[in-house]
């Protein structure tokens, strides 16, 4: 019902946004609708060339890689009882392949090196195994690690799904919370402790947590920890942990180079890789182009009152951009929200769990949200600006497309430009 009154109005509406001659409305900008310069928070290489070729790929129902033979169920892992009816309720049954083939790895103690595409359960992937060792073992401690504090928390909510009435106890540390609160958590002496590294580093200085009480570390989105400098933050980590303790690291991009960083952090690993192309085959990815004297806002907004764009998650570069497009389409009529490093984190929670439970349309975003959050039913991935690496933009459009459905990824693309690439 909210979504058919929200299209009847904006339908009723739109037309007082086009009353004004060459497609401008008193609420466009020129050009380039709201992102404007600016760059992710770490040190980057300017984005990718404007070639709309790296941006066209097409959904294939005959796809001709081989299709993986699953080994195990989640009824056949050895695993307690509970612990399997804690992922039976969740609608668990067939194990992807990189469960099929870390969750034995993990239960046999041995480090691990996971790369999988993102969308095919790394998450449950570890944390199923380490409940399951923790549940035997309660003075076994596992510490996580990630990049962005979504992902901290969506972790964390999985961790109480699985854990489900199991007695072990798990704490949050990220920026951006009650430190109070967080240091208070710690004194419950947690099995489970999912952090940022920068709040992790302000518990540690405070000695509210002690990591030679850690048995057990996971690295999840590995590869964006060593992009945006954490690379020292992980050997001190590390440094404080015991020499005897099991490491697992996942993520969807390891390049050869980190590959090399890793392996003085493992001890005889085995690595599981289930990655068969750069993009899934089930996201269908175009562009759209944009030509000199169109307004980029108005081309977005024809798209998201188009049939089938029913949940949009939209990427910029910038905060202020995205802000920008934020207070844009609330005038246009749009449910929207935003979620970005100026926000406060309860902002960002509350609103990326409207955007889950279908409250708002459309979520815009920095890449803070390119990176392993699990939205339910993304229809559509927006590049409103060129992310700065090929690796973001897998990752971004990964956001659709998950657990075996089909989604679409659109980038905007200047013809301008690429008409300056071609001379």
């Amino acid at each position: 019902m909210k979504k058919d009154s929200s299209k009847k109005y904006m339908f009723k509406n739109q037309n007082r946004f086009r009353s004004f001659p060459n497609g401008h409305n008193r609420f466009s900008k020129p050009s380039n609708g709201g992102f404007s310069g600016g760059r992710f928070s770490r040190k980057r290489q300017k984005s990718l060339p404007n070639d709309p070729s790296l941006f066209i790929h097409k959904t294939s129902s005959n796809l001709s890689s081989e299709e993986y033979i699953t080994q195990n169920s989640f009824a056949s892992f050895n695993l307690a009882p509970i612990l399997k009816a804690n992922i039976d309720y969740k609608g668990y049954i067939t194990p992807t392949p990189i469960q099929d083939q870390a969750i034995p790895a993990i239960l046999e103690g041995r480090d691990l090196i996971g790369l999988a595409a993102t969308g095919t359960g790394k998450t449950a992937a570890f944390l199923i195994p380490l409940i399951q060792q923790m549940y035997y073992n309660r003075n076994k401690r596992t510490l996580v690690i990630t990049p962005t504090r979504e992902l901290a928390l969506q972790i964390h909510d999985e961790f109480k799904d699985f854990a489900n009435d199991m007695k072990l106890y798990s704490n949050l540390i990220i920026g951006g919370a009650n430190i109070n609160r967080q240091v208070n958590e710690m004194r419950r002496n947690p099995h489970l402790v999912v952090a940022t590294p920068g709040r992790l580093k302000d518990l540690i200085q405070q000695k509210a947590i002690y990591l030679e009480d850690y048995t057990a570390i996971v690295l999840d989105e590995v590869d964006l920890m060593v992009d945006i400098g954490f690379i020292n933050d992980v050997k001190y980590f590390t440094s404080l942990m015991p020499k005897d303790r099991q490491s697992l690291f996942f993520s969807a991009t390891i390049s050869p180079k980190i590959q090399g960083v890793l392996q003085s952090f493992v001890t005889n690993p085995i690595t599981v890789s289930v990655k068969k192309q750069v993009t899934p085959e089930n996201i269908n990815q175009n562009v759209v182009r944009v030509t000199n004297g169109e307004n980029k806002v108005d081309k977005l907004h024809d798209l998201l009152i188009s049939d089938g764009f029913d949940k949009v998650l939209i990427f910029g570069r910038t905060k202020h951009g995205v802000e920008k497009l934020n207070k844009e389409l609330i005038e246009r009529g749009f449910r929207v929200g935003a979620i970005h490093g100026n926000k406060r984190q309860s902002h960002r929670q509350r609103t990326l769990q409207s955007f889950k439970n279908n409250e708002i349309q459309i979520l815009l975003a920095t890449d803070v949200a390119s990176r392993g959050l699990d939205i339910p039913n993304v229809t559509h991935v927006i590049n409103y600006e060129l992310p700065e690496t090929y690796d973001d933009y897998i990752h971004r459009i990964g956001r659709t497309g998950r657990a075996g459905k089909t989604g679409t990824a659109l980038t905007f693309i200047s013809e301008a430009c690429d008409i300056q690439s071609m001379s």
